[in-house]
């Protein structure tokens, strides 16, 4: 299993997945870096994530779409902040209209960190929340099921397995 540790901290603002997987931490980096292979996962599998902009430099932006079951989607966007390939990303993710842009609320800041470990490599997703009502609002949502459940897919992607 991918997921070893999921746990949100209500004081904190916190919301923090922990992961291994059997491949070293410059093909863990390329999950992030390529667009196509963020598609793969990035999403739950029953709203996948699609991904017609992706700048992934310091300063970048990033459009993405997730489709649902019944072909809704629901837009997001990214801001790279910082990247440290290949053991860190930092990024600001928020919801997005139809052409990426920004709406309303507050982006959740979140920093991916890769290591490896005994031949294995860790990555540990930190997402950090504007105010205890976005932390709310977004884990009602199912946002800590829904990252569970797309972080589960990595292992496939890296053992070749095609969708």
């Amino acid at each position: 299993m991918t997921v070893l540790e999921s746990r949100v901290d209500a004081d904190a603002l916190t919301l923090t997945f922990v992961t291994e997987f059997d491949a070293t931490p410059e093909r863990v980096w390329q999950l992030w870096e390529d667009p196509r292979q963020l598609e793969r996962w990035w999403g739950p599998p029953t709203w996948p994530a699609s991904f017609p902009e992706h700048e992934f430099v310091p300063g970048g932006r990033s459009h993405y779409f997730m489709t649902g079951p019944d072909g809704s989607r629901v837009h997001g966007w990214w801001r790279i902040i910082a990247i440290d390939e290949p053991r860190r990303l930092e990024f600001d993710d928020g919801f997005a209209d139809a052409e990426g842009r920004p709406v309303e609320g507050n982006p959740v800041r979140g920093v991916a960190t890769i290591e490896g470990r005994d031949g294995r490599t860790r990555m540990t997703c930190l997402m950090t929340f504007a105010d205890a009502a976005d932390l709310e609002k977004l884990m009602e949502m199912g946002m800590r099921e829904g990252m569970g459940l797309a972080l589960g897919q990595i292992d496939d992607i890296l053992a070749g397995v095609h969708a």
